[in-house]
C-alpha cells in the first residue's frame, strides 16, 4: 500500500506537511537563527519576566488578603476579586501566546451556577476549577518567567556578542585602555583578554555555535510555555468534551434526518410509484383476462417485469440503508462488492484481526462507498485501491487513485460532509490530493470491539 502503515492520520498529515521543507535551499539549522519564529519566541521569553512578576504579585497579595479577611464576610468577595484578576491576566496571556507563539487556546466559558443570588454567585466563582487553574498559572509562571528571561538574555548576549566581537573590539583600546574583552583574571594582573587573531577566530567560532544553539533553546522553552498556557489557561477537558459531544450530537441528528428524507424520497419516487402503477396494471389485466385472454396475459407478463424492477429498487434501497452482505460476512466481502460496482478497477486489501462493532463497521463501509463513488464520478482515474487495517485502537481506511487530483476538504463538497460524519464518532479524515494527482484519502475511526 502506498503511504505506509506506520502511523495514524495525524502522523500522516504531519509527514505530508513536512515534505514541503525541501524547497528551502539552506538547512533548517542555518535558517533557524534568522527565522521569524525564533525572534517571536525570543520576545515571548523576554516578556515572561514582567508578566510573571505582575501575575505573581497580584495573586499572592490578593489571595493572602482575602484569606486573612475570611473571618469577616469581606474575605469571600476579595477572594472572588483575586480570582477575577487572575482570569484577566489569563486573557492577556492567551492573547500574547496567540500573537507570538501562534497558539490558539479557546476562551474558557462563563462560570455556571445553579441558583440565583449573590451567595450562589460567590460559591460558583470559588468552586470553579478554571479560576483556580488561572491562579496556579500566575504562581507557577513567575519562577519560570525568571528562568526563561535570564537564559534568553544571557544566551542572546553572549552568542551574538561573541559572533560580532571582531567588529566592536576596537572600543576596548580606544575607550578603556585595554587590549580586549577579559575572559578571566588571576588577581595579579595576569589574565586572558581576547585580542589576537587566534582569539578573534575562537570568538567567532564559539559565538557562531551559540547562535546556532539559541533557536533550539528558545523553542524548547516556548514548548513549555505552550503547555502551560494550553493546560492551565484553556477550558477544562470536561467542558471541551461536552462541547464536542453537543456538536457531534447535532451532526448525528442532522445526518439521521437527511437519511430519513432520502429514504422517504427514494420510496416515494421509486418503488412506491412503481407499485402503485403495478396495482393499476394488474387491475386492468384482471378485466382483460375475461374479455381478451391474450391481451390480459401480455399485461400480466409486463406486470411481472415491473415487479422484478420494483424488487431490485427495494434491494438497492436496502443496500443503501445497511447491506446484508456487511451483516453476514463482514467488511472485506462488503467492500469487495462495492469495488465491483465501481467504474474504475479497484484493488481491495482488508487486514483486520476481528470485526469492529456494527456501528463503526457500517460507518467504515459507507465511507469507502462514498469515496469510491467520488472516484467513479470525478477522478478520471485508471485504477484505485482500498486498504483497511488496524493500528492499536484505531481502524484505518485509505482510498487512493491515480486520477487528476484537486480534491479539497475545505471546498464544502461531499468530502466535508463525510468529515463531519467521521468527527461525530471521534474519527478523522485527511485528504492528500495535489493538482495532477494522485489522490489519497485516509480515514481514522475508533476501534471498538
Amino acid at each position: 500500500m502506498s503511504g505506509g502503515r506506520e502511523g495514524t492520520v495525524a502522523g500522516m498529515a504531519y509527514g505530508i506537511q513536512a515534505q514541503g521543507d525541501g524547497r528551502h535551499r539552506w538547512p533548517v539549522a542555518l535558517r533557524a537563527p534568522v527565522e521569524a519564529r525564533t525572534w517571536r519566541e525570543l520576545v515571548y521569553a523576554l516578556l515572561n519576566l514582567p508578566m510573571g512578576v505582575a501575575g505573581f504579585a497580584w495573586t499572592v497579595t490578593s489571595l493572602a488578603l482575602g484569606a486573612g479577611l475570611l473571618v469577616t464576610f469581606v474575605g469571600l468577595p476579595v477572594l472572588v476579586m483575586a480570582l477575577g484578576g487572575c482570569r484577566a491576566i489569563g486573557y492577556a496571556e492567551r492573547r500574547r501566546a496567540r500573537a507570538l507563539l501562534w497558539l490558539d487556546v479557546e476562551e474558557p466559558g462563563p462560570v455556571p451556577r445553579r441558583r440565583r443570588g449573590g451567595l450562589s454567585w460567590l460559591g460558583a466563582q470559588l468552586g470553579n476549577g478554571v479560576n483556580w487553574r488561572h491562579a496556579l498559572y500566575c504562581l507557577v509562571h513567575f519562577p519560570w518567567g525568571l528562568f526563561t528571561s535570564v537564559v534568553s538574555v544571557s544566551l542572546f548576549t553572549y552568542s551574538w556578542g561573541l559572533l560580532t566581537y571582531p567588529l566592536w573590539r576596537w572600543v576596548f583600546p580606544v575607550y578603556f585602555g585595554q587590549d580586549g574583552l577579559q575572559v578571566y583574571d588571576n588577581g595579579k594582573g595576569h589574565g586572558w583578554r581576547l585580542h589576537t587573531p587566534a582569539d578573534m577566530v575562537l570568538s567567532v567560532v564559539v559565538g557562531g555555535g551559540l547562535v546556532l544553539l539559541l533557536p533550539w533553546v528558545v523553542r524548547g522553552m516556548a514548548h513549555v510555555d505552550r503547555m502551560l498556557v494550553s493546560g492551565l489557561l484553556g477550558p477544562s477537558r470536561l467542558a471541551t468534551r461536552v462541547t464536542e459531544l453537543e456538536s457531534d450530537r447535532g451532526v448525528v441528528v442532522d445526518t439521521a434526518a437527511a437519511d430519513l428524507r432520502r429514504i422517504e424520497r427514494d420510496l416515494h419516487d421509486g418503488a412506491q410509484a412503481r407499485l402503485v402503477a403495478l396495482a393499476m396494471d394488474l387491475g386492468l389485466a384482471k378485466e382483460k383476462l375475461l374479455e381478451d385472454p391474450k391481451v390480459g396475459a401480455k399485461m400480466v407478463e409486463e406486470a411481472h417485469g415491473e415487479v422484478k424492477i420494483a424488487l431490485q429498487e427495494l434491494r438497492d434501497l436496502a443496500r443503501g440503508i445497511h447491506p446484508a452482505i456487511l451483516t453476514d460476512r463482514g467488511l472485506g466481502p462488503a467492500l469487495s462488492a462495492v469495488a465491483a460496482r465501481c467504474t474504475v478497477p479497484v484493488t481491495v486489501t482488508v487486514d483486520l484481526p476481528a470485526r469492529p462493532v456494527p456501528a463503526i463497521e457500517g460507518i467504515a463501509y459507507f465511507t469507502v462507498s462514498e469515496l469510491l463513488q467520488n472516484v467513479s464520478k470525478h477522478s478520471g482515474a485508471g485504477r484505485a485501491s482500498v486498504d483497511v487495517w488496524q493500528i492499536e485502537d484505531r481502524l484505518m481506511l485509505q482510498v487512493a487513485d491515480n486520477g487528476r487530483g484537486g480534491a479539497d476538504l475545505s471546498a464544502g463538497s461531499g468530502l466535508a460532509g463525510l468529515a463531519e460524519r467521521l468527527d461525530s464518532v471521534d474519527g478523522v479524515l485527511v485528504v492528500d490530493s495535489p493538482p495532477g494527482g494522485p489522490t489519497r484519502v485516509t480515514a481514522e475511526l475508533p476501534w471498538r470491539v
